[in-house]
């Protein structure tokens, strides 16, 4: 079996992670206490779902994930939420005091106390795979414990787990939004690990899936949890694939290899059509081609930046429910004659489609409306460039004064560090720049022939 083990760190990882799990198990059948009728065999057996799902004996389902955080009230709500008996007790870690918006506090002092414990649970859940392929690591890097305590642990599961590969959902600041004074400097501390330890991050901001809320589903006000709804469809499409049996499968190494031209440029931008609310579903047809065009769009992307300034190295589609790869390809086709997706000329293909036949669910009472078909894109793009301008531009201002550094250093930290990760993360905006060169501008040593 090729099992992966998901781990939810801090708020943002923990509610996007309920999300997630509502949604496997409405997709599965399987019910709030674990139970699932439509499930014959007792036991391991080798459904498709056993990737994210282990039996008990009993029969029950639970969950191959764990959730941190440094304080209870969010994990209380998992505790004492719907899907209460999902979870094995053991599989909830909650500290007594939290980050405080801190990197330095989740990383350093605070995240050291837990950090041990964590990796004793997923250890347990390890030893449970037969053959693990990988981690699913959900958090946001504006906060104290999803950037401190989240770079802390993948530092440890590279130590750990070295050959696995690590795929982060990391929700990034917004350009305007912001919930915390000092987002620019955890998200600068904490990208600084997430370039070394995972292999694929999928970069989501709330302030982007605000306005795919407001814009295409009429929702006056957005909660977190019309956010988390949109986003769990997202992550639900990429692990499809290891869910259910579709025609063309993607595994989680299969997205590395497709999407990642260098080791460090492996952040990607997510984008998922058709988002639209059951009144106007019943009045549009939603053929693979509009869906397609519409993942497309430079509005449907779940992060704040715009594709057509920059250029694609990779894209993937996933796509499922009533979807035939004829379709696919004519839709592809027609995606490559329009101008304003610009391809990097050293990757001329640049497509990996996959079909999965098991049509999208939605959450009952929830703001999507249940359609037929449906595509997720990710794809890696130059443009992501901005996202990390943004906090460089941001981070810089603060530095430049010292502003807030004291809390950082008086916790362990030394001022070094973020001159280090600041440093690193503008390596990285010179890599994309590079990348994004046509071939020959670049280089010099042309005419070696190898």
């Amino acid at each position: 079996m090729r099992e992966c083990i998901s781990v939810h760190i801090g708020q943002a990882g923990i509610q996007v992670g309920n999300a997630c799990w509502e949604l496997y198990c409405l997709e599965h059948g399987i019910q709030p206490d674990g139970q699932m009728p439509g499930d014959k065999t007792v036991g391991g057996g080798d459904d498709a779902f056993n990737t994210f799902f282990s039996e008990t004996g009993a029969g029950k389902h639970v969950p191959r994930a764990v959730f941190l955080d440094l304080e209870p009230t969010v994990i209380d709500e998992v505790r004492t939420g719907a899907y209460r008996q999902l979870f094995h007790p053991e599989q909830l870690i909650s500290g007594k005091e939290d980050a405080a918006n801190n990197f330095a506090r989740g990383h350093y002092t605070i995240g050291k106390e837990i950090v041990d414990l964590c990796l004793d649970r997923i250890r347990k859940l390890a030893d449970n795979c037969t053959g693990l392929q990988g981690f699913l690591v959900f958090h946001a890097v504006g906060g104290g414990t999803g950037s401190g305590l989240g770079s802390l642990l993948l530092e440890r599961l590279s130590v750990d787990y070295g050959k696995k590969s690590k795929l982060g959902f990391t929700v990034y600041p917004s350009p305007q939004v912001s919930t915390s004074v000092v987002e620019p400097y955890n998200s600068v501390l904490s990208t600084h690990s997430l370039l070394e330890h995972t292999d694929v991050a999928v970069l989501l901001d709330n302030e982007a899936i605000y306005d795919i809320c407001r814009r295409s589903l009429d929702i006056e006000r957005p909660a977190y949890t019309n956010l988390n709804r949109l986003v769990s469809q997202v992550i639900s499409s990429l692990t499809a694939s290891l869910r259910f049996d579709g025609a063309l499968n993607v595994d989680v190494n299969e997205f590395q290899t497709n999407l990642v031209p260098y080791p460090r440029i492996h952040f990607m931008l997510s984008s998922y059509a058709p988002v639209i609310s059951a009144e106007k579903a019943y009045h549009e047809q939603l053929s693979v081609a509009e869906i397609t065009s519409s993942a497309f769009e430079p509005a449907s992307m779940m992060a704040k930046c715009d594709p057509r300034h920059g250029k694609y190295m990779a894209c993937c589609l996933m796509y499922r429910g009533d979807v035939v790869p004829k379709d696919v390809n004519a839709a592809v086709a027609t995606i490559k004659t329009k101008m304003t997706i610009q391809f990097v000329d050293w990757c001329p293909t640049g497509f990996k489609c996959g079909i999965n036949y098991q049509p999208p669910t939605v959450v009952p009472g929830g703001d999507l409306a249940k359609v037929q078909r449906a595509v997720c894109m990710i794809s890696n793009s130059t443009s992501v460039a901005k996202v990390f301008s943004r906090i460089d531009h941001k981070f810089v201002l603060m530095y430049a004064k010292r502003t807030f550094v004291h809390w950082y250093v008086g916790k362990g930290m030394e001022e070094g560090e973020f001159s280090e990760a600041r440093e690193d993360l503008f390596a990285l905006e010179k890599d994309y720049e590079e990348v994004g060169l046509e071939s020959g501008e670049g280089d010099e040593d042309e005419g070696d022939e190898y």
